[in-house]
């Protein structure tokens, strides 16, 4: 089976920062996608950011010029940098595989991880 722990949330004043990081473990071949979804009291569940096997990445317009996403193949770790928090950045971030590929299972499948609580003071 294959968990995601993600660990780096807690509080923090606005403008400052966090670094959240999601480590996947398991018998693991390949993992096309991580990202970072985050779910705000009384809100839907949105994508903050996304990188590819090949590097390449996506983020929510929100947080574009704020928030870098990195990962460590060896690893299979994602990362979230976050600076320049805003109160609205206040929320469970969660983390996601996508297209992963396990040893003695046929196809691909998506995990998550159980979140990390992120809130910024005014």
């Amino acid at each position: 089976q294959v968990q995601l722990v993600e660990s780096g949330g807690g509080l923090v004043q606005a403008g400052g920062s966090l670094r959240l990081s999601c480590v996947a473990s398991g018998i693991i071949v390949s993992i096309e996608t991580m990202g970072w979804y985050r779910q705000a009291p009384g809100k839907q569940r949105e994508l903050v950011a996304g990188i590819t096997s090949g590097g390449s990445t996506n983020y929510a317009d929100s947080v574009k010029g704020r928030f870098t996403v990195s990962r460590d193949m060896a690893r299979n770790t994602v990362y979230l940098q976050m600076n320049s928090l805003k109160p609205e950045d206040t929320a469970v971030y969660y983390c996601k595989a996508d297209g992963v590929k396990v040893v003695l299972r046929h196809g691909l499948y998506d995990y998550w991880g159980q979140g990390t609580q992120v809130t910024v003071s005014s």
